[in-house]
């Protein structure tokens, strides 16, 4: 067909193009160009039109996988550190020597990814809808988002999201999902992993009616699910606090935090010494006790920094002996699962607590992606 419309093109163009009937061999030409093209366009949405691109993007972290809806698996992902903070720093940048709508920078960045996975998988993914959880929706994101409100429902339902229909620069629609907030603490992204995580739980038979659910982290989450909603939740900053600690005070010579993977005896000795300390004492007190034990050669160094991380833990889950009848649902896909389970051993928690096995944690996003889409699959795309 397109060897035949170039031909004819070539036939006109040396009768002069001008003519009557050369105007109407153009029109000719034009039509039959113009159904070719629609052709090619349907082969390409039958080829992609059960696929779906999932994006977490977090403030650091960029994770984006392509889905296959109708199968519920990953077909192709690419990750890096291209986090929100990355790329709004880069946009405030070029912005400074050539106004760039940020929008737009964003959608750019976006597709060089996408464009990653079509190079891996040998498709051509042009028109495949994108759905964003995470910090896209920030002050710093794509664009700020206000967030949905408490109780929430784990069905997805009441997801606040807004949709940014596709164009010649970006053939992809967008749906971009918002937090959740409390009166007094926010959340974005944790929202989906929830509804993903529950969603996967139901289907194995867990069926969740109430719980307090632990996502661990830089700000760790704790989750209070009771009758499908969330009803409260609690931000630590645990993560951050560990890393400010170990870097930038007055601690940073007292502890070595290059090794926080090696989870020998003596290091998970020092660790749960430091989970028993932080039930005994205030975490102000308690803190300064890291430099002690470097100055009176109690811990080495890299025992230190497992102290420090048992301080920390066990600060934030102290809260959770106070709440003795609730049960207890460990989320976390990282290193950050031993430390955390352990803990909990320590403070007399795990006999109430399910552990969420980590490649289940890894499929949350995704799953409550696919969730939130079928609820809005109602949209034009």
């Amino acid at each position: 067909m397109q060897k035949t419309i170039e031909f004819c093109k070539r036939i006109d163009q040396a009768v002069g193009g001008g003519g009557k009937w050369a105007i109407d061999l153009h029109t000719r030409f034009d039509t039959i160009q113009t159904i070719y093209n629609k052709q090619i366009l349907k082969q390409k949405l039958r080829m992609t039109k059960n696929y779906l691109f999932g994006c977490d993007w977090g403030t650091s972290s960029f994770r984006l996988r392509l889905m296959d809806v109708s199968k519920h698996t990953i077909i192709g992902e690419v990750v890096s550190n291209d986090g929100i903070s990355t790329i709004y720093n880069a946009w405030k940048a070029r912005n400074e020597d050539d106004e760039v709508d940020r929008q737009y920078f964003f959608r750019e960045q976006l597709q060089k990814q996408i464009n990653r996975i079509s190079e891996k998988v040998g498709l051509t993914l042009d028109g495949v809808p994108v759905i964003i959880s995470g910090m896209a929706s920030s002050s710093i994101g794509m664009e700020e988002m206000r967030y949905a409100e408490l109780p929430f429902s784990i069905n997805g339902s009441k997801t606040q999201f807004r949709h940014y229909a596709s164009h010649k620069n970006f053939s992809h629609h967008i749906i971009l999902i918002s937090g959740v907030k409390s009166d007094y603490d926010v959340m974005r992204g944790e929202e989906t992993e929830l509804i993903g995580l529950l969603s996967l739980l139901h289907a194995q038979g867990n069926k969740i009616d109430k719980a307090i659910l632990i996502f661990p982290g830089t700000h760790s989450k704790h989750l209070y699910v009771a009758h499908h909603q969330l009803i409260n939740f609690h931000t630590y900053m645990t993560g951050e606090i560990f890393h400010v600690m170990g870097k930038y005070s007055i601690l940073q010579n007292s502890v070595d935090l290059s090794h926080m993977t090696e989870l020998s005896g003596s290091n998970l000795s020092a660790f749960r010494l430091g989970v028993h300390e932080s039930r005994a004492s205030n975490i102000l007190n308690s803190l300064f006790s890291v430099r002690v034990n470097q100055l009176f050669h109690k811990l080495n160094k890299k025992e230190n920094a497992f102290y420090l991380s048992g301080l920390l833990i066990g600060s934030e889950m102290k809260s959770l002996c106070e709440q003795p009848h609730e049960q207890l649902i460990l989320c976390s896909g990282s290193h950050l699962f031993e430390l955390y389970q352990r803990a909990m051993a320590e403070l007399g928690l795990l006999e109430r607590t399910m552990v969420i096995p980590a490649q289940l944690i890894d499929q949350a996003a995704m799953a409550g992606q696919l969730k939130i889409f079928q609820q809005i699959k109602n949209l034009t795309l």
